[in-house]
């Protein structure tokens, strides 16, 4: 057990109280101890960018630890993107950092009265003023700050309360989804910088044994092979030949130009490989484009990116891709959320609603994505508009733009398209903080993880359950993967070691966090404390009066099909060309609400989409 820190820019006033047991042995710590604070700490009268909304840097039980990639951060607070529950997660080392300088968490509140930094070593918490970084980019702001330890930091974006922004960590490591850079830069809160002085000390064998196997296990796992040869791009190549790469605003779901932007492009501008914090694997990527008018070097992009900046607004140069990556990085900007709202912008445009004096806002125009992510993040122009993400500036265009805003709970949808991805769909609708492929990543039936299926699964279900269009147990496979996911956040690990592709499994995590606890801890445990977190989090939401209305997709997923094809690559030109007939056709969500009413009684809460009572004592939530 370590400490939990309260911080009041308003007061200056700084609390450390050792963390509950309790709250640990219930909640794990990241995610999990995240959730139940902010639960406690932030009600439903509070605005998410006034003073009273909290952000709080929690680290995982297993964070800086010698267990596999034991490096993810969490940040948490209320999301002024859905105006409820809301969280980020980040690798590289601040994660990391935290836990070995002997901290649970940071809960910071109020707002300074001029542009300030928090530092935090073992011994010490001080707010130092930042008023000379206050409008810097990432890197110069990191420039400064590395030199006394590892930062998290915003960018023009968060200072600009841009309802897209993220937390950058390690240069490019993003904290990005649900606007904590909004709410960090409502408090006037540059950047948080942590140095540890030692480890984490007093590791008990049982735990070092566990992540020693792990840690051997995971160097030489051939699930992992590809993930160590090309990092997340190599899903390009996969997400367009099975038909889940959104493009054009979702209007298409593939691309005839995938060579062009496939893992092995984007490997001509990789020149080294690099890890997050205790990771055997180095799936991350730096790039480098040598000369021309994208010229740069940057961390990633890594395939949501990829996704977001190129099909998405139907932009086919990997250079132009790695710069608009660059762009949002330094700026401090979703990634996701930005190429999505560039989407919806450009589609806006070729129905008539939007324009802009500088910029074409045609699909595939280079300049109008560039142009477009310098406005949103500066608020200048129509980027004043989409600054606040689709959904709101869809409400403000008005005339029908709200049928091309691809959002839940008003959060833009990741890079998986529902009507092929039917799991993803599902839980893109269901997410807690929106549409969100970490949530649950329901990989199991695309991935075809049939070993994870029959452990978890009852033989008479896994044909259907297994088939990716068959909608019938896709409820199943969300719950289960939930749990999982939510349990992973928690001990501060990577999910692509774990629910991606189960090469780390609910018993491995079981088993690790018996040794650290030095008590029997069993898999069902385990998922229950992941089931417990999910229901923490719903009440939060149902408490800001969300419910089943709140768990629906855009109707283009429900009302228009789409057709998946075969492609074969011209060798000329590099472009796909399509098979005569599509192998799969008509592809769409046939029934949202069956999957929802089974999603719902699964969960134990009402057809409304609320949790019961007996569900919430049965998992300790209330007496």
């Amino acid at each position: 057990m370590a400490n939990t820190a309260f911080i009041n820019l308003t007061t200056g006033e700084i609390v450390v109280k050792s963390t509950n047991e309790e709250d640990l042995s219930l909640f794990i710590g990241g995610r999990g101890y995240g959730s139940k604070l902010l639960y406690e700490l932030v009600g439903p009268d509070v605005n998410p960018l006034s003073p009273e909304n909290v952000l709080i840097f929690s680290a995982g039980a297993f964070c800086g630890t010698t267990w596999p990639t034991s490096s993810r951060g969490h940040i948490t607070f209320k999301s002024p993107v859905t105006g409820a529950y809301g969280h980020a997660n980040s690798g590289g080392y601040f994660g990391a950092e935290l836990a070995r300088a002997g901290y649970d968490a940071l809960v910071i509140t109020g707002k300074a009265s001029h542009p300030v930094y928090v530092f935090v070593t073992d011994s010490r918490i001080e707010i130092r003023p930042a008023d000379d970084l206050w409008g810097k980019e990432i890197t110069p702001t990191s420039e400064k700050l590395e030199k006394l330890g590892r930062v998290a930091c915003i960018g023009p974006a968060g200072e600009n309360r841009v309802l897209i922004a993220g937390v950058i960590n390690d240069r490019s490591r993003a904290a990005a989804r649900g606007g904590g850079g909004a709410v960090m830069g409502s408090k006037l809160l540059k950047a948080v910088v942590v140095k540890a002085q030692g480890s984490r000390r007093d590791l008990p064998e049982a735990f070092k044994r566990k992540a020693k196997e792990m840690m051997e296990r995971l160097s030489s796992d051939p699930r992992l092979e590809d993930l160590r040869r090309y990092g997340t791009s190599i899903l390009v190549d996969i997400q367009n030949m099975s038909g889940a790469m959104p493009s054009r605003n979702h209007q298409r779901v593939q691309v005839p130009f995938v060579q062009k932007i496939s893992a092995k492009t984007l490997d001509q501008y990789v020149p080294r490989h690099k890890g997050c914090y205790a990771c055997p694997v180095h799936c991350g990527r730096e790039s480098v484009v040598p000369d021309g008018e994208y010229a740069c070097g940057t961390g990633g992009p890594e395939y949501e990116s990829i996704s977001a900046l190129g099909p998405m607004p139907w932009i086919s140069n990997m250079e132009a891709i790695i710069y608009s990556n660059l762009r949002c990085n330094e700026l401090g900007l979703d990634t996701i959320s930005t190429g999505v709202t560039i989407a919806f912008a450009l589609e806006c445009a070729e129905h008539g609603l939007l324009k802009d004096p500088e910029l074409s806002l045609e699909w595939g125009d280079e300049k109008s994505v560039l142009g477009l992510i310098e406005k949103i993040a500066r608020r200048e122009g129509i980027g004043d508009i989409l600054a606040d993400g689709t959904k709101r500036a869809a409400e403000r265009i008005g005339h029908g733009a709200e049928r091309f805003a691809m959002q839940v709970k008003g959060l833009e949808l990741p890079r998986q398209d529902p009507r092929v991805a039917k799991s993803f769909g599902l839980a893109h609708a269901t997410g807690n903080r929106g549409a969100d492929h970490l949530y649950a990543l329901p990989t199991m039936d695309a991935a075809g993880i049939w070993d994870a299926a029959r452990r978890y699964f009852p033989e008479e279900i896994l044909d259907e359950l297994m088939d990716t269009s068959n909608e019938k147990y896709k409820p199943d496979i969300v719950v289960h993967s939930e749990h999982f996911c939510a349990v992973v956040d928690s001990l501060g690990i990577c999910k692509l070691v774990s629910a991606e592709n189960y090469a780390t499994t609910p018993e491995d995590l079981a088993e690790g966090l018996s040794g650290l606890w030095g008590r029997e801890v069993t898999v069902q445990q385990i998922l229950t404390i992941g089931e417990r977190i999910v229901n923490l989090e719903r009440m939060y939401n149902a408490r800001h009066g969300f419910n089943r209305k709140d768990d629906r997709l855009p109707e283009r997923f429900v009302s228009e099909p789409v057709d998946v094809w075969e492609y074969t690559i011209d060798p000329d030109t590099g472009m796909g060309i399509p098979s005569e007939k599509p192998i799969r056709s008509g592809a769409v969500i046939q029934n949202l609400d069956q999957m929802l009413d089974r999603y719902y009684e699964l969960r134990g809460w009402s057809k409304d989409g609320i949790p019961t009572q007996q569900t919430l004592q049965r998992l300790g939530l209330i007496p």
